[in-house]
């Protein structure tokens, strides 16, 4: 998928299918939002691999190709019955399943030597308030666990910790109905939703000011 250079890109990431799923919702729903144009930007989706070793890798590569003035990279979280804004990501790699190369790391650095976090350069208030001023279930999340999830949130902020005027964070997302056919007490997600809520985060991250902030942003979810 190529970019319009024409006008300034907003990049959207998603992962593969990964632990035995067949789909993942994250990809899904941001390739929905791709070509769209809002508030004078073009959004841009690009799937990224549920692996540690090629995943900073395919993002490095569309960081320097599209110079995107906000990036939001959405993975599934599982169990969650909400949109989580996560807050920090941490520089560990502890995987409790492999990822899709089979690779299971333990207790290793995302980045050696690295900051030991980096916080999340959305502005998490507005994009909360933005959820709630839609009737859509969401949070502000302390843990973006220490899956492949974390380690490219951890990876995106240090390769723009250069670039203070770019706005950069994660967005994990439930399941999606499909998912939990099988799992009577998984919650899940219409796709439609999620994707709507994708595109308030990238309004309000694009004129926090443009939301009204009458919802205080509690913290929340927990780890996968």
């Amino acid at each position: 998928m190529s970019a319009n250079h024409s006008l300034p890109c907003v990049l959207l990431t998603g992962f593969d299918a990964f632990g035995g799923e067949h789909i993942n919702p994250s990809s899904e729903s941001v390739r929905t939002l791709h070509g769209a144009r809002l508030q004078g930007h073009r959004l841009i989706a690009r799937q990224l691999p549920t692996s540690f070793a090629r995943a900073p890798v395919v993002l490095r590569d569309a960081l320097r190709e599209l110079q995107p003035r906000v990036v939001i990279c959405v993975g599934q979280a599982g169990g969650r019955a909400q949109i989580s804004l996560e807050r920090v990501a941490i520089n560990v790699c502890d995987a409790r399943i492999v990822d899709n190369d089979g690779a299971q790391p333990h207790d290793m650095p995302v980045i050696a030597r690295g900051p030991a976090a980096y916080f999340s350069r959305l502005p998490l208030d507005a994009c909360l308030a933005a959820l709630h001023g839609a009737d859509i279930p969401g949070e502000i999340s302390n843990s973006a666990g220490t899956f492949v999830c974390n380690q490219v949130m951890y990876v995106l902020l240090h390769e723009l910790r250069r670039q203070p005027e770019a706005r950069a964070g994660f967005v994990h997302i439930p399941f999606i109905p499909a998912q939990v056919l099988e799992r009577r007490s998984a919650p899940s997600m219409a796709l439609e939703q999620i994707a709507a809520a994708l595109r308030l985060i990238v309004a309000a991250t694009l004129d926090p000011s443009a939301v009204p902030r009458g919802t205080r942003a509690l913290g929340g979810g927990g780890a996968h």
